[in-house]
C-alpha cells in the first residue's frame, strides 16, 4: 500500500521483497479468507487496540475503512460485511485481495525486486542517503518507508529484520511479546477436549487482584490449552500479567445469561422433569456431551446417581462448576505461533501525522512493526493499510 501511494503520486517507488512472492502473510489472514477490515467507529477501532490506539487518528483520518473498500471495489473486488462488521472479499479467499494489490503495483509500474533483503539504511547528515541489499549492493534513496512485519509467523518472512534495522539508526524497540495467541494450560486434561468448541460463553482471566473479562462469545480446547476468538482477543493482556510473573486463571462462565440464582432453578426444573434419569444424562442438556463426564469427575459425583438423589451440597458443586470453571494459565505458545506482534518501534520516535521518524530524516514506518497490536476483526490489517497508506503519501510530498 505504501509503495502504490508513493507510485501514485508520481514518484518513482521500488519495493524489496525478502520472498519470492509478495503477500505470503495476507494469505493466511482471516483463516485464508483476509479479514482486511472492519465497519465500526473510529472510536470503536481505536479501542480496539491493546494500548496506544489514538496514535492511529491521523491515520484514519486520511485513510480509513471507507477509503480501503472502496480502493478494493474500485478494482473490481467486490466485498461482504459479515457479523460483528468484518469485512471480507466475497469470494472468500484472501488470494483476491492479494491479486488486486498485485495488479495494482503493476499498473503503476512498481518495480519489485523479489527473494532480496535490506540489510541497512546508510544514513548520512542525519539523512536517509542509501539502502544496502543482501546480494551486497548499495541503492540509492532519501526516503526509505521500513514496513517488515513483526516476528509472528515466521515462516512467512517476518523474521524481526526491521527492527534490527531501526535500532541500529537509533530507534528503541518496546520488547516484542506475542499477541492474539493461544494459551497452554497446567490442567493436561485439556487434551482430551482437543478441538471441543464452547459457545455462547464468558472468560474472566484472574491476575493478582485484576479481572479481565471477555464478552460473551466463543472459545475451544487446543491440546495443551485454550484457544478461540474470545482467547485470543484478550491473550494480549494475559501475556503481559505473565510477563511480570504473577499467577494467571481462567474462569469459563457457561451460562453467562443466568445469574446463580437463574441457573439453579433451570437445574431444579431438569432435575424434576427427568427424576429418574442419571445425572449424566441430564448434565447433557446443560454441557457439550464430551465435556460430562470430566464435569462430573471434577465435581466428585457418580453419573449413573439419579438427578432426585443429588443433594443440595452437589448441587451447589454443579451450580460452582457451571459458573467458575476454574483453569490455570501457564504461558502462551511462542511469538512464533502467535498471529501478531506485540511491541516494536517506539511510538514516541514516529511523527504519527506522517509515520516519519522523529530521530532519521526521510526514515518512514508502517504496519506491525510499530508498537500496535489489536484484537481479531480486521483492525491490525487496516492500521497496516492505513499507516502504509499515510507512510507513502508522506514519504512523497517530502
Amino acid at each position: 500500500m505504501a509503495a502504490i501511494r508513493a507510485a501514485e503520486l508520481q514518484q518513482d517507488a521500488l519495493l524489496i521483497e525478502k520472498n519470492s512472492l509478495p503477500g505470503r502473510k495476507l494469505l493466511l489472514s482471516g483463516k485464508g479468507r483476509c479479514n482486511l477490515t472492519n465497519v465500526c467507529t473510529v472510536d470503536e477501532f481505536i479501542a480496539r487496540f491493546s494500548q496506544n490506539g489514538q496514535f492511529l487518528r491521523d491515520a484514519f483520518k486520511k485513510f480509513f475503512y471507507p477509503e480501503l473498500m472502496r480502493f478494493f471495489e474500485e478494482r473490481g473486488l467486490k466485498l461482504k460485511v459479515e457479523r460483528q462488521e468484518r469485512v471480507f472479499p466475497q469470494s472468500g479467499k484472501s488470494a483476491s485481495v492479494l491479486e488486486v494489490l498485485i495488479a495494482q503495483l503493476d499498473k503503476l509500474r512498481v518495480r519489485t525486486i523479489y527473494r532480496t533483503e535490506a540489510k541497512e539504511i546508510i544514513i548520512k547528515d542525519n539523512k536517509v542517503n542509501a539502502v544496502k541489499i543482501s546480494q551486497g549492493e548499495i541503492l540509492e534513496a532519501d526516503r526509505v518507508i521500513l514496513a517488515t512485519g513483526g516476528l509472528s509467523y515466521k515462516f512467512t518472512g517476518s523474521t524481526g529484520d526491521g527492527f534490527k534495522i531501526a535500532e541500529k539508526l537509533g530507534h528503541r524497540i518496546i520488547p516484542l511479546r506475542p499477541g492474539l495467541v493461544p494459551l497452554v494450560t497446567r490442567e493436561e486434561y485439556v487434551k482430551d477436549l482437543e478441538g471441543l468448541s464452547l459457545k455462547n460463553i464468558r472468560l474472566k482471566f484472574i491476575c493478582a487482584k485484576k479481572e479481565i473479562i471477555s464478552e460473551i462469545g466463543e472459545m475451544v480446547f487446543t491440546k495443551n490449552g485454550v484457544s478461540g476468538p474470545l482467547v485470543l482477543s484478550l491473550s494480549a493482556s494475559v501475556v503481559n500479567c505473565l510477563e511480570e510473573e504473577r499467577e494467571v486463571f481462567l474462569e469459563i462462565d457457561f451460562k453467562p445469561a443466568l445469574s446463580n440464582e437463574q441457573l439453579e432453578a433451570r437445574i431444579l426444573r431438569e432435575f424434576k422433569a427427568n427424576s429418574k434419569k442419571s445425572i449424566k444424562t441430564v448434565l447433557k442438556n446443560l454441557l457439550p456431551m464430551r465435556m460430562v463426564n470430566l464435569f462430573l469427575k471434577l465435581a466428585k459425583i457418580e453419573p449413573q446417581k439419579q438427578s432426585s438423589q443429588i443433594t443440595q451440597e452437589e448441587r451447589r458443586k454443579i451450580i460452582s462448576l457451571l459458573k467458575t470453571w476454574r483453569m490455570q494459565i501457564l504461558k502462551s505458545l511462542p511469538l512464533e505461533e502467535a498471529m501478531v506482534t506485540q511491541g516494536g518501534v517506539a511510538l514516541k520516535e514516529i511523527d504519527p501525522r506522517t509515520m516519519q521518524s522523529r530521530l532519521v530524516k526521510g526514515l518512514y514506518f508502517a504496519g506491525e512493526m510499530i508498537d500496535l497490536d489489536a484484537d481479531t476483526g480486521g483492525f491490525n490489517l487496516q492500521a497496516a493499510f492505513s499507516t502504509g497508506y499515510l507512510a507513502g503519501e508522506s514519504a512523497s510530498s517530502a
